[in-house]
């Protein structure tokens, strides 16, 4: 069994601006806003999360292979 990785980097696709931030294990993160330029990202269409859109590594539900929260 692997384990589930819960930290992941999120870039801001508008300044580029990056940082590590922890994935919640029980809910889907629909919204984030970046600590430099102060956009908020919402998930791009066919991901559940930010994380899944923005991130380097993918929320835990997906990594376990579970139903996420679309």
């Amino acid at each position: 069994m692997e384990t589930t990785i819960l930290k992941s980097t999120i870039t801001c696709p508008e300044c580029g601006h990056k940082k590590e931030e922890e994935m919640p294990t029980t809910a889907c993160q629909f919204f984030y806003e970046c600590d430099n330029c102060n956009q908020v990202l919402k998930p791009n269409d066919g991901d559940c999360c930010v994380f899944c859109s923005y991130g380097t590594v993918a929320c835990p539900p997906i990594q376990e292979d579970s139903k996420c929260c679309q």
